[in-house]
């Protein structure tokens, strides 16, 4: 992925439109794990996320790109990111990561989650510990956003929660998250590891997809023959979990979170604040 030198800092009114792309990314998820199901396919969870999106009026910001021919990223199990869709069938205790975006007046959302297929008494307590420790890792990280000045704190937080919380699970470093608004990859690169580099400072205006991805084992990687889905080198499952948040002048406000991270946020002491109040 190739990042310029440009960042992108979105006006008030801009953030809004920002808002509005992660409601529909948002919503598009919640179809994607409604209908991923035991026994339903890969194809047919992308299907009810893409009704969503054509229904809102939106587009899809993955269905195109760079190729990519579905509106979700759906990774089973070993797989880490950019599964493509199809007919496999989803098999109860199914560790299932889905990741998708959405385009709103020429802004866009980007989000992911990891889910159990068959719901959480489905899966292992191996399975339930690398999801929840991969939601916390990219928590950890958004309330550096917040917080911290330079964007390299976020990758400091992730590295240091994955290191003393969860130091048996391999932290993903080939890939990164971004900045986000008119183009789904914008500068600046989001490492989520500890490096030396400082990186550019945070400032009120600033849009970034936070996404930790962690391994059951070694975060070596493979990309299969697709030239798109990643996989673990060692076959150990894998968890991706992702939000795109704003900072702007009064806090921070994660843009495809309902409440905005509230929930999450509180265990960090943040209180997230709406653009534009």
């Amino acid at each position: 992925m190739i990042f310029g030198p440009r960042i992108e800092l979105k006006s008030p009114a801009q953030l809004q439109s920002m808002r509005a792309a992660g409601a529909v990314t948002r919503a598009a998820l919640d179809a994607a794990r409604a209908a991923a199901v035991p026994g339903a396919t890969t194809a047919e969870v992308d299907a009810a996320a893409e009704a969503v999106i054509a229904e809102a009026g939106a587009t899809s910001n993955f269905k195109g790109y760079q190729g990519f021919p579905a509106v979700l990223c759906i990774s089973v199990n070993e797989e880490i990111v950019h599964g493509i869709p199809g007919q496999r069938v989803l098999e109860p205790g199914d560790l299932v990561s889905i990741d998708g975006g959405a385009i709103v007046d020429g802004f866009h959302g980007d989000s992911a989650f990891t889910m159990i297929v068959g719901g959480e008494a489905a899966g292992t307590a191996a399975d339930r510990a690398l999801s929840a420790a991969t939601e916390r890792a990219m928590w950890a990280g958004i309330a550096a956003f917040a917080t911290g000045t330079k964007v390299s704190d976020i990758g400091d937080a992730i590295d240091d929660y994955v290191t003393e919380a969860a130091p048996d699970l391999g932290l993903v470093e080939e890939f990164t998250g971004h900045g986000i608004g008119t183009s789904m990859h914008m500068p600046p690169e989001v490492l989520n590891y500890r490096a030396k580099s400082n990186g550019p400072k945070i400032r009120p205006g600033m849009c970034l997809a936070i996404e930790p991805m962690l391994t059951a084992g070694s975060s070596e990687t493979v990309t299969l023959a697709d030239d798109w889905t990643v996989v673990t080198a060692d076959g150990s499952r894998a968890s991706h979990w992702e939000h795109s948040v704003a900072r702007h002048d009064g806090g921070v406000w994660v843009l495809t979170a309902p409440d905005g991270g509230a929930a999450e946020l509180a265990e960090f002491g943040i209180t997230p604040v709406p653009p534009g109040q």
